[in-house]
């Protein structure tokens, strides 16, 4: 099976510049980055649920997991500045491309009831945001060792300046989208 990367390379890049008219290849938007974020606000009360899900990410990235701490104190919820509140990886590169096949091959086939990821998470500027309710979806995850079950959010930057770019794109990288709505009065 070829790569992702050279899937963007052979199939992506052609496509997008028949589609939007870009002349030069370095035009053609690209993967920047892909977030992994795990919020754990009831570390507060817990702080070894941290060292978990640190080790948990670290798994699903490939790559070790930074702790992200409160940027200041919140009394309603009990938090103190500087208490760490989830963790998080930064992926590039190679890593980015393994993890999004994996994500796209693997991970979301295993979410129940699974009909395709919603059209709506794009932010206006070309990037993708999307949680994910159960990090046990993915394969690295041992079921029996875990002690709960977390969300996961991803975000995928890209270099596209609009959602309609950035969309194509990950349709072409095989993200499975729902389908678009057929307007009124029209049958398939």
């Amino acid at each position: 099976m070829a790569g992702l990367k050279e899937v963007y390379e052979q199939e992506c890049i052609p496509a997008l510049q028949e589609r939007f008219g870009y002349k030069n290849p370095m035009q053609v938007p690209r993967l920047e980055k892909i977030v992994l974020n795990m919020g754990l606000g009831e570390a507060v009360q817990n702080p070894k649920i941290i060292d978990s899900a640190v080790e948990e990410l670290t798994l699903i990235a490939g790559q070790r997991a930074v702790v992200t701490r409160a940027k200041r104190s919140i009394a309603g919820f009990k938090l103190r500045e500087g208490m760490p509140i989830g963790c998080r990886v930064t992926l590039r590169r190679e890593r980015m491309y393994d993890f999004l096949a994996k994500l796209i091959n693997i991970a979301l086939p295993r979410v129940r009831d699974f009909r395709g990821v919603s059209r709506k998470a794009f932010d206006g500027r070309g990037n993708y945001a999307m949680g994910v309710r159960e990090h046990i979806i993915f394969p690295e995850i041992d079921y029996d060792k875990i002690d709960k079950i977390k969300g996961l959010n991803i975000v995928i930057t890209t270099t596209a300046g609009t959602d309609e770019e950035a969309e194509f794109l990950l349709e072409r990288l095989g993200m499975p989208f729902t389908r678009k709505a057929q307007p009124q009065g029209q049958a398939q």
